[in-house]
This record gives structure tokens, C-alpha cells and sequence, in this order.
């Protein structure tokens, strides 16, 4: 294979993270009081929290999907508004996302040079790594995965098409993305039945008038049939109750088709790039433990958030040299006991609050949740949880601040 080389090309040398854990969520206490983590979000560069993965991960992680940035040069927004109307953006309350604005090409093919050499590392024997990017940098992507994997690995090239508005007027619209399938070996794994889709109306109609349809050969027609390489699935603009407002979100049934057909129940699926954390709440959902990764709060916020709704115990780690300020309490707020259930009267602008029963003054056990509603804005202020000897609340704010009150 010809070398792919650019000005500052290096092996990645990462000093790896120390890592600390922040808190246990257990969704509606699920759980609780027992040694049981399904899953990790950790917040930090993820090339150093990569390299301090490695002396427990090292060839173990059965499933790696990574959608960095892609090169576009562009500084994207998040909305944290509710009920807002999703035609006038020009109103739309929004905040700091995500950086994808760089120097120069070289400095962005190191970037993700010395983080696909990582995830190689991490990636287990029968493992699988999908890339996600699009028209500004997949070319380029496609000889870096060559480098490492050995274009013999190479298994699909997906093309993720979707509808919607387009400026452009010079050439044909872009709307497709590109997704990179490598294995790490032959032993790779893929379950076609498990994500089989009914044949084409057309396709039952034509084989039902004629036998020699598909020249001698009669598929089954009852189990359907492996989807091609190019998927159709809208986007989360277009999925009203998938939105999180987090920026190029992607939508569940597109990460799902990838978890259920490159892993198994019970395996370790991980996201350096988690974002709004699809990847985790797909994984969580169809039985799979697994790990995100991301430098901003608002990303690991947005996943967590999200994970109120499934069924595993998560694991909010950071990197040690991050600061994580937890503010005091602040005027006009107060939380009462009544019972088994714990009232929050606040002027702020809540997202979320959780409590934990027993604070031990450590590590964080949520055990009670609520999230504000998607759509509506709505937030309930009660929760339903028995405070021992001593409680805490923790709330984050709509702007992103973080409070902890004792009880």
C-alpha cells in the first residue's frame, strides 16, 4: 500500500488521564446498593482518557462507532430551549456545542491520526470500527483506516442518505453521509438476522407472478432480507421525539442497525466522540455495556439525561484535571421532605435534578430523577425516593451550571 503522509505526521503519545468517579446513576433506582455498572461516561480529552483506557481495555472492546468532527470549519450551537417553535430559529435559546474549526488539513488528519490509532488498540480480535464523516473528509479517512487495519479488512462503505433543505445551487445537494466499516480481523462479527427488513412490496408482487423473477433463484421471501449499503433514515430535525437539541445528533434506528448487527448481548460498545450519546442509549437499550467519551459537560449531560430511560447503571467519571465546580446553594432555593418524597422550589431555569438518599460526602448515588420534557418544558419538582440520614439534591440549570444542596 502507498504511504499516506502530511507535514507533523507522528504516532500518538498521549499522557494518559487520571481518572475519577463523580457519581452512580441509577435510573429510577435501579440497581441501587449492588456492585453493577453497565456502562461509563467519562468526561476528558479523549485521547488521553483513550491511552488510560488501555491497561484494562486493551483488545476487549467488541464495538467502537466514532463520529468526529468532520472537518467542516464550522463552530456548531445547542439548543437548550423548550417548546420553541422549530421554524423561527432566529429565537431559539442556544449555547456552546462543539469546536470542528481547525488551522489547516494536516493539523486535523494528525487529530484523528493519533485517536483511530487508539481505538485500534482498544479494539478487540473479533472487533469492529465504524467511522462516520462526510464529503470533507471521508477520502482521506479511508487511508488512515488502510494504514492501520490493512485495506484487506475493509468491509463497507455505508452511505447514510437523508431528506431536507438545501442552499445549495452550484451542484447537486448534499445529503448523504459516509460511514466506514473495518474489521479488526476475519473473525469479525456480524449478525445479518438481526437486522433483516421486509422485501420490497414491488419484489413480493413480481415473485408471486413469476418463479424465474430472480433468474432461478428464490429468496425468502418471510425473513426478509440484510439491508444494502446505503440507509435511509431521516434526520433527528425531522424525529420530534428523539431531539435533545445537542448538535448533529444522530438518530436511534441508524446506531441501533449498527449495534445489532456488529455486537452481541453482553458486549463493550464504545464512543469516543459520544456528543448527544445515541450510541450509549442504543447500547443500553439492546442489552450492550459500553463507554462514552467526551470533553464537554453538556455532551455527557445530554447522555446522561437520556440514560434516565433505560434499564443500566452508569458510571459519571472525569479526568482529574478538569475543573467540575458543584455551586452552593442559591437564594430562593429550598428542598422539603414530605414523606417518601422530596419537593424542589427554585427560581432557576431547571433541566434536571436527582437525589441521592444516603450522601456519603464521595461519590454521588442518584437514585430519583427528573428531566425537563423535550417538547412541553415541563419538569416535575417531586420525586419519590425515602431520604436516610442524610440526602442530597444536585440540579443542573438550562445554561449549564451545576448546583448541590444537602438535606
Amino acid at each position: 500500500m502507498p504511504s499516506f503522509n502530511w507535514t507533523g505526521k507522528h504516532p500518538a503519545a498521549p499522557t494518559p488521564a487520571t481518572l475519577t468517579t463523580d457519581s452512580l446513576l441509577h435510573p429510577n433506582g435501579l440497581g441501587y446498593q449492588k456492585s453493577r455498572v453497565d456502562g461509563r461516561l467519562i468526561l476528558g480529552d479523549n485521547l488521553s482518557v483513550m491511552a488510560s483506557l488501555l491497561p484494562e481495555y486493551e483488545g476487549r472492546i467488541n464495538l467502537i462507532y466514532a463520529d468526529p468532527p468532520f472537518f467542516t470549519n464550522r463552530n456548531f450551537t445547542t439548543r437548550i430551549g423548550r417548546g420553541e417553535d422549530s421554524r423561527k430559529p432566529s429565537k431559539w435559546k442556544l449555547a456552546a456545542g462543539y469546536h470542528d474549526a481547525w488551522p489547516d488539513l494536516d493539523s486535523y488528519l494528525q487529530f484523528l491520526y493519533e485517536r483511530l490509532e487508539l481505538m485500534y488498540r482498544l479494539l478487540a480480535p473479533n472487533g469492529m470500527l465504524y467511522l462516520h464523516l462526510d464529503w470533507h473528509a471521508d477520502a482521506y479517512a479511508r487511508l488512515l483506516l488502510d494504514e492501520f487495519f490493512g485495506a484487506e479488512n475493509f468491509i463497507n462503505e455505508i452511505i447514510w442518505t437523508y431528506h431536507g433543505p438545501s442552499p445549495i445551487k452550484s451542484a447537486f445537494n448534499r445529503k448523504h453521509d459516509t460511514i466506514l466499516s473495518f474489521a479488526k480481523s476475519k473473525d469479525y462479527t456480524f449478525n445479518a438476522d438481526a437486522v433483516r427488513e421486509p422485501y420490497n412490496p414491488n419484489t413480493l408482487t413480481t415473485f408471486r407472478s413469476s418463479r424465474k423473477a430472480g433468474f432461478g433463484k428464490i429468496p425468502d421471501l418471510e425473513r426478509g432480507k440484510v439491508p444494502e449499503d446505503w440507509w435511509y433514515f431521516p434526520v433527528v430535525a425531522r424525529l420530534h421525539n428523539e431531539r435533545t437539541g445537542y448538535p448533529t445528533q444522530k438518530p436511534l434506528a441508524l446506531l441501533e442497525r449498527i449495534i445489532l448487527s456488529s455486537s452481541n448481548k453482553g458486549d463493550l460498545v464504545a464512543d469516543f466522540f459520544s456528543g448527544s450519546g445515541t450510541t450509549a442509549f442504543a447500547a443500553a437499550k439492546n442489552g450492550r455495556k459500553f463507554i462514552g467519551v467526551d470533553e464537554t459537560f453538556r455532551a455527557l449531560h445530554t447522555t446522561r439525561s437520556r440514560l434516565i430511560n433505560s434499564k443500566s447503571v452508569v458510571s459519571f467519571e472525569r479526568d482529574a484535571e478538569i475543573k467540575y465546580p458543584l455551586l452552593s446553594k442559591p437564594k430562593g432555593t429550598s428542598v422539603k421532605i414530605s414523606g417518601d418524597a422530596v419537593h424542589l422550589k427554585t427560581g432557576l431555569d431547571v433541566d434536571f435534578w436527582e437525589v441521592d438518599p444516603n450522601w456519603d460526602g464521595k461519590i454521588f448515588n442518584s437514585v430519583a430523577q427528573a428531566q425537563r420534557h423535550g417538547r412541553s418544558g415541563e419538569l416535575s419538582m417531586e420525586l419519590k425516593i425515602k431520604i436516610g440520614h442524610k440526602g442530597c439534591v444536585r440540579l443542573v440549570t438550562v445554561d449549564g451550571k451545576q448546583y448541590q444542596l444537602d438535606i
